[in-house]
């Protein structure tokens, strides 16, 4: 079984073969995230604490937390699992995981150091990996060197080392991008947005300050309109009203100025609807007497016609 050690402290890893099965069962029926005395691997092991952190079986299917079980099984996967990336949204998936328990079909169990012991492992803990990257935000930056406000964090940050393609070439090391740094050319630009946003609201002011007259002025234009026509149709003989004096609310309405005007008819001139009854009853009662006479005319001159058609058939 391969036991790959990782080590915390130092940043540094090893892997190690081990042929031995009896050296390796102290690791079985033990769990992830277990931690493990280690003395039976060897004297340079002697001391050491080391915790289970996943592995893969002899197949090649990884380990799964919080799977119970010494073999492998068949799981429904979806976005957020471990063992498994979707490729479309909302996928789904059957997949083979091997549980969280450790036993003899493993090939591989990866481990971290918890503590040290006595010796020190070559390419483990005798040695140290340096960071290849920092931290990139400007609070981290001024947290990890103890920085004051007025430092200039761009002197501190960590740069990568890129090693040249070419032999002899010159090595170049590359800053990183800082976030959220604060600097005099953002802040001009944070100004000019708020002074933006202020001049966007004077001007929405007043429009709505012009809009609200010229409704105003519009309300009381149609008012002006109403209370005219209302005077004039009051003023005919025979036009009955209401109790209160007011005309139908048919009326009103028909009396409104066309589309395009403010829709708003003022409290003191809307009509009760017993005068509008009245009132359409008086209309109906013209309009029948009108047409009775306009009947009477057209059948004189209809008899007419006709008299005159029979005497010319006679002739004939």
């Amino acid at each position: 079984m391969k036991l790959n050690i990782a080590n915390p402290a130092t940043g540094l890893q090893k892997t190690i073969d081990i042929e031995d099965e009896r050296k390796v069962r102290i690791f079985y029926d033990k769990r992830i995230s277990a931690d493990v005395a280690v003395d039976s691997l060897g004297e340079e092991f002697k001391g050491y604490i080391m915790r289970i952190r996943g592995g893969n079986d002899k197949q090649g299917f990884p380990m799964k937390q919080g799977v119970l079980v010494p073999n492998r099984v068949k799981l429904l996967l979806s976005k957020g699992h471990s063992c498994y990336k979707p490729r479309r949204d909302g996928e789904r998936r059957r997949k083979s995981v091997r549980g969280c328990i450790v036993g003899p079909d493993l090939s591989s169990l990866s481990l971290s150091i918890v503590k040290q012991g006595e010796n020190d492992i070559p390419g483990l803990t005798d040695g140290s990996l340096p960071k290849s990257r920092g931290p990139i935000r400007a609070t981290k930056i001024r947290r990890l060197f103890n920085l004051s406000p007025e430092d200039d964090v761009t002197q501190y940050v960590i740069r990568r080392r890129i090693e040249p393609k070419k032999e002899g070439a010159q090595v170049r090391y590359r800053p990183v991008r800082i976030q959220r740094l604060v600097t005099p050319e953002k802040q001009r630009r944070g100004l000019a947005r708020v002074r933006k946003q202020q001049a966007r609201r004077i001007l929405a002011s007043k429009q709505r300050a012009t809009y609200m007259a010229m409704s105003r002025e519009k309300r009381a234009e149609k008012a002006k309109v109403i209370l005219e026509k209302k005077n004039e149709l009051l003023q005919k003989p025979g036009v009955e009203v209401g109790k209160s004096g007011k005309l139908p609310k048919k009326t009103v309405r028909s009396l409104e100025p066309k589309r395009g005007t403010v829709k708003y008819i003022p409290s003191s001139l809307r009509m009760t609807y017993t005068g509008l009854k009245r009132v359409k009853r008086e209309y109906n009662s013209e309009e029948t007497s009108a047409q009775g006479a306009k009947g009477s005319a057209t059948g004189k001159s209809s008899t007419k016609g006709k008299s005159s058609k029979s005497q010319t058939k006679g002739k004939k």
